[in-house]
């Protein structure tokens, strides 16, 4: 039995027509052999009826600090209700289909309710429905715990769905369709001429989706590499076969030139945060480190950026707790120096590790444009320039352009 296993994100299902779209790539799906397993989002956006962030607010609006295990069981709806609807389209096309929830498809997490994690699936129950030829409809975003309790797995949940559901199923592919053609070598709003990249390996799509490519849920990524399923960012509306991912060549990319020489392969950036520098007058400047680092673990603030010099820290954290990381070093009797309005640009490329000059181009691009870096770190695929706020559009195109990335490869 050939599985696919297809998710569909919120603007994909939000309206009678989107759906309709949705039941086309079903079709094609089915009409290629496979058997189907479909993963579906909350219906829409902020703002609209059932979207997740919709049903936060009913809560909000009344009391603030809901428990997240009560919370749980309220977002667990929004898929619920996008599930059943979509599966009304279907039935009325005259296609056999089931609707589970994630407790029915058998998907165990953690208790971390609001961001759980998937610890097992039992896919059983799909099994069995696949083999008596019916569509199986999944809710995404959510699971169970060990002791039954409703779980949702966080920011891009569904994603994660369909790869868990993918690697217990013995998938061919998991396909992640959205509104977009797939994954750029840009963001399109600022890069006129952004690229679409049919094909990116497991660890650049990873760095490009933490780094602020938004299109999948790097944990859902870093799934598919550890058990080696391929995906596909694919347009709901839009003919294509979109971005593959994975490690290697894939049967409906055949013919296409996997080439080793590919130096970058996108540039991303993140918005909203700010640089701390703080300047340690101890004796004992591990010790003062160690004091920092774990109060703000503590406090539940996540640093980024992080360059440790003799006698200075050198960190960024999100604009939204910046007050109170202030207040946890004022604290702990250091003065932070405060820098706000940053943004950090990505260069990501799997092909830059061992190859000199990258670096330079940055340099010289920036320099060109008189956009000062105003911290700078590396990984073996990954180059990162703080910049200010300002500059971010700006740096960009300016990088995009350097690595000549409006190019073929």
């Amino acid at each position: 039995m050939r599985i696919m296993v297809q998710k569909f994100g919120g603007s994909s299902v939000a309206t009678a027509t989107q759906r309709e779209r949705v039941c086309a790539r079903i079709q094609e799906a089915l009409q290629d052999g496979f058997s189907v397993v479909v993963v579906v989002s909350a219906m829409g956006r902020v703002g609209d009826p059932y979207a997740t962030d919709t049903l936060i607010n009913l809560t909000q609006e009344v009391y603030p600090d809901c428990p997240k295990r009560e919370l749980d069981l309220l977002l667990s709806c929004g898929e619920i209700i996008s599930s059943a609807v979509l599966a009304a389209h279907l039935l009325r096309l005259g296609y056999n289909v089931t609707v589970l929830s994630g407790r029915e498809a058998g998907i165990i997490t953690d208790n971390n309710f609001g961001d759980a994690r998937v610890l097992r699936v039992i896919p059983t129950k799909i099994l069995e429905l696949l083999k008596l030829k019916k569509i199986v409809i999944v809710a995404g975003f959510q699971g169970v715990t060990e002791e039954g309790e409703v779980t949702t797995l966080g920011r891009g949940g569904s994603d994660t769905t369909a790869c868990a559901l993918g690697i217990a199923l013995g998938a061919e592919v998991v396909d992640i369709f959205t509104d977009v053609q797939g994954i750029m070598t840009a963001d399109p709003r600022i890069v006129e001429k952004a690229r679409l990249l049919d094909q990116v390996t497991y660890y650049e799509i990873c760095h490009l989706a933490h780094q602020g490519a938004k299109v999948i849920h790097p944990h859902a990524v870093e799934m598919a590499m550890q058990n080696n399923i391929p995906l596909r960012v694919r347009s709901t509306f839009v003919e294509g076969l979109g971005t593959l991912v994975s490690n290697g060549s894939y049967g409906a990319r055949v013919g296409v030139d996997i080439r080793s020489d590919r130096l970058i392969t996108g540039i991303t950036h993140i918005a909203q945060i700010t640089q701390l520098q703080i300047t340690i007058n101890q004796e004992d400047v591990s010790a003062a480190l160690v004091q920092i680092f774990q109060s703000l673990a503590r406090a539940g603030i996540s640093v980024d950026f992080i360059n440790i010099h003799p006698e200075v820290a050198i960190f960024t954290v999100a604009d939204t707790v910046v007050e109170k990381a202030v207040k946890i070093m004022k604290n702990l009797h250091f003065e932070p120096q405060v820098r706000p309005n940053c943004a950090k640009i990505s260069v990501v490329g799997a092909g830059m590790a061992g190859i000199p000059g990258v670096m330079a181009t940055i340099v010289e691009a920036l320099g060109r444009e008189q956009i000062p870096i105003l911290q700078s770190t590396d990984s073996h695929t990954t180059i990162w320039c703080l910049v200010d706020r300002s500059q971010m559009e700006r740096a960009v195109r300016v990088l995009h352009q350097a690595f000549q990335l409006d190019r073929e490869d």
